[in-house]
């Protein structure tokens, strides 16, 4: 299936999207900070990240602005509690492919992922600009 990687500072979130990735053939990478997240991305180039928001060292919205920065176009699930318009926002502008309550409907995050791979698999770019 696919490589995710897992940016989430809480371990509770990583094990709970392990539970519902992992039975589904996926290969699973996980980092604890946004900082632990970007050397993983450009170590492996996984082919799907999901991303948390709020976190230490380098939150996910930095994360995103440096995935940006250098170019590095693998779609990005932002998973949050933050239901504000503007952070959705912001998020989409920075490409994200999506932006998913922190405890997502497993139905609507399998869709995502199938959405995310099949992209990253085509090698198209997922900002919307693209």
């Amino acid at each position: 299936m696919a490589l995710i990687l897992i940016i989430e500072d809480a371990a509770l979130s990583r094990k709970l999207l392990a539970k519902i990735l992992k039975p589904e053939g996926h290969t699973l990478l996980e980092a604890r900070n946004g900082r632990e997240g970007l050397e993983m991305m450009q170590k492996y180039k996984p082919d799907c990240i999901i991303l948390d928001l709020l976190m230490p060292e380098v939150g996910g919205i930095e994360v995103l602005q440096i995935m940006r920065q250098k170019n590095l176009t693998i779609p990005t699930i932002v998973l949050t509690a933050d239901v504000q318009q503007t952070t959705q926002q912001a998020c989409l502008e920075l490409g994200a492919a999506t932006v998913l309550n922190k405890i997502p409907k497993i139905e609507e995050l399998r869709h995502w992922l199938q959405i995310t791979i099949g992209v990253s698999r085509q090698g198209v770019n997922c900002e919307p600009d693209a």
